[in-house]
Order: C-alpha cells, then sequence, then structure tokens
C-alpha cells in the first residue's frame, strides 16, 4: 500500500449551536460557529496512521472549506500526517453531498495512485452520511461503511469489521477501496509534541509572513481550487447542488402535559387524531 488519503471535515459544534447557525438561503452559517474537527474523521485518520505504523504508506489529508479549515489539517500533521491539502474556492460554496463529491473526487485524483481513502462515517453538521459513498462512485473505487474493525491489512486487498443492522459483517475487499469508519474502530491517538513544534507554523502560502523560510521548512500548505482541479463549474457548489432547504425551523424540547391514552381501539384512535391536529398541516 502506497498512499492513503483521509477525507476531514472542519464541522460546526454542535454541543454550541445558536441562532445564527443558519443563513437565509438554508446554508450553514459556519463563520458564525464554533469549528471543531468532525469526531469520526478522527477516528478515519487514526485508522490511517496505525496502517502507516505497519506499512510504508503515506497519509494524505484532505480537507475541503474555507481558508480557516486549515486547524484541522494543521491538527492532522500534529498527529502524523505526511501532507495535507485545502480544497478551497468560493465557487464551491453552499455544496450539498453530490457536489461535495464531485470536488473530493477531484482532489484525490490529483494526488493520484491512491491505493484507499478513508472517511468518518458521517459528519455531524449534516449527518447524511453521503459524501463517502459518493465520492466512491465517482473514483470507481469498491466501498465499505460502517467499518468498526481493520482485521487484516494486504498489498490487494484489506479485511474488515462492519456494523450491519443486525450483525457483525466481516468483509473482504480488493484496492482500491473507500471505508467509512465509525466511533467504536479506534480511540484517536494525542497529538505529537514533536509534530507540533514541526508544523505549528504552517499556513497557506498568501498568509505566510516569509514564503521562503516557509518553503524551506515545508510549512506550506497546499491550496486547490476549482482551475488547479480542472473541474466542471456547473457541478461545484450551489449551481452543483440540487438539494435545497426549504425551511428551517428552531425547535426547543420543553415539558408538558401528560396524556394517557388506553391500549385499545378508541384510545389509539383518539391517540391518531391528536396527533394529526397537532404535528400535521391542514
Amino acid at each position: 500500500m502506497k498512499r492513503i488519503v483521509v477525507l476531514a471535515k472542519q464541522v460546526p459544534d454542535t454541543a454550541n449551536i445558536t441562532g445564527d447557525a443558519m443563513k437565509e438561503d438554508g446554508t450553514v452559517n459556519r463563520a458564525n460557529l464554533p469549528a471543531i474537527f468532525n469526531p469520526e474523521d478522527l477516528n478515519a485518520l487514526e485508522m490511517a496512521l496505525e496502517i502507516k505504523d505497519q506499512t510504508e504508506a503515506k497519509v494524505f489529508v484532505i480537507s475541503m472549506g474555507p481558508p480557516k479549515a486549515i486547524e484541522v489539517l494543521k491538527h492532522a500533521l500534529y498527529m502524523g500526517a505526511d501532507e495535507v491539502m485545502l480544497v478551497s474556492d468560493r465557487k464551491f460554496a453552499g455544496a450539498d453531498t453530490l457536489a461535495t463529491s464531485y470536488v473530493l473526487a477531484g482532489a484525490i485524483n490529483k494526488i493520484g495512485d491512491v491505493d484507499l481513502v478513508l472517511a468518518g462515517r458521517q459528519a455531524i453538521d449534516g449527518d447524511t452520511a453521503q459524501v463517502g459513498p459518493q465520492v466512491a462512485d465517482k473514483l470507481g473505487f469498491n466501498q465499505v461503511t460502517y467499518v468498526s474493525r481493520l482485521s487484516e491489512i494486504n498489498k490487494d486487498y484489506l479485511v474488515v469489521e462492519r456494523d450491519g443492522e443486525v450483525q457483525t459483517e466481516i468483509i473482504k475487499t480488493k484496492l482500491p477501496v473507500l471505508l467509512t469508519v465509525t466511533s467504536e474502530a479506534n480511540e484517536p491517538r494525542y497529538p505529537n509534541c514533536l509534530n507540533m513544534l514541526k508544523y505549528f507554523r504552517s499556513d497557506l502560502e498568501s498568509k505566510s509572513s516569509d514564503v521562503d523560510i516557509a518553503k524551506k521548512n515545508n510549512w506550506i500548505i497546499a491550496q486547490k481550487g476549482l482551475e488547479d482541479l480542472r473541474l466542471d463549474e456547473n457541478r461545484c457548489g450551489l449551481k452543483g447542488s440540487p438539494t435545497k432547504v426549504h425551511k428551517i425551523k428552531s425547535i426547543t424540547l420543553a415539558g408538558g402535559d401528560m396524556q394517557m391514552y388506553d391500549a385499545d381501539h378508541p384510545g389509539i384512535k383518539q391517540l391518531i387524531n391528536d396527533i394529526t391536529k397537532d404535528y400535521i398541516e391542514a
């Protein structure tokens, strides 16, 4: 195995959501929300690093987002990733899962010669679990979702355990393959102190105070946009996103009166009538 790509996303901290979470067009107002490394993407990165520890594979981490998403890329370097890439362009803004997977697949093709792609099962901001499988489809890779354990590594195949609906499934898959990883797969390691000292000054070339020194010390974080990846603009961002947000509703959970219903036909009929009256608009 030569190259492993990990897809990492900077997401809003859902434990600290405010009323400014969404814009009027239905997209996430990320500028006004505290951001963190998507938890299950950390599990995917840990799995990649465990494979790196056992083989000669190099670990590449890609994040699609605004410039501030370099924080998750720096965190990946601190943990032991070999190279990172920020995929960022104003024309990528507002992308749904279809447009996002198109851009990420283009970034992976830009790296080239990739044997394995790892991603978290899902992101906590959208909870769709769609991006990983859609990337695999666009790359033409095999895919296994909900991976909870990596059992065997071979130059031609992997054996993994997958959380099925009613039982654990053991799957042998040929390379190249994309895996989506659950939080049960491992415990992500802490950042390495030496790596933190090595990379804490890392930044985008446009933001580096002294580009020559930054390049000499490998502090430049690569940034790729629409033209760099040679993508079709009509398949990116809002233009390439068929998913539209129709309505946003803020829900506050609060205690209320308790209504008991008898477990017989009249009681069930009354329950259905009450639910219809309270929650279904005429």
